[in-house]
């Protein structure tokens, strides 16, 4: 079994970051945005399509709010085993880590999956970003 496993910092606080994880329906719009466009949420069965088309349905497994983490699985798709999950550290007050941990089979899919999660990551840093700035900052100033 392949395991990807990242770990990263976010500037914004460890409660932000998880409010915004543990908020499974809204990955487009509050988590990976322009890397997710869609999120559709029955029950614990959520359908997630990708900027690339790609079309996943995952089952919500646990939203733990104690240990500030998620996991799920994929279900269908390449891959006949793929279990994930994130977790939420503290840093500091304005600061926290993050780690995003995949498994999956065969082996032959891994880089295929370690390419979403690296193009994930990088949407998610910009949607955590924008979002904290927008809660320092306050919304833009309408122009007259």
């Amino acid at each position: 079994m392949a395991t990807i496993y990242r770990e990263f910092e976010i500037e914004s606080s460890a409660d932000a970051v998880w409010d915004v994880i543990r908020d499974v329906g809204a990955i487009h719009e509050r988590f990976a945005k322009d890397f997710v466009v869609s999120t559709v949420l029955e029950g614990t069965m959520r359908t997630v399509t990708f900027a690339n088309g790609f079309v996943v349905r995952e089952e919500i497994i646990a939203i733990d709010n104690e240990h500030r983490r998620l996991a799920y699985r994929a279900i269908g798709g390449r891959a006949s085993h793929h279990n994930a999950s994130f977790q939420v550290w503290e840093v500091s007050a304005a600061r926290s880590r993050l780690a995003w941990i995949t498994d999956v089979l065969p082996d032959d899919v891994q880089s295929l999956i370690e390419q979403m999660v690296d193009q994930g990551i990088v949407a998610i840093r910009a949607t955590l970003d924008a979002i904290t700035r927008l809660l320092v900052t306050g919304p833009p100033m309408p122009r007259n």
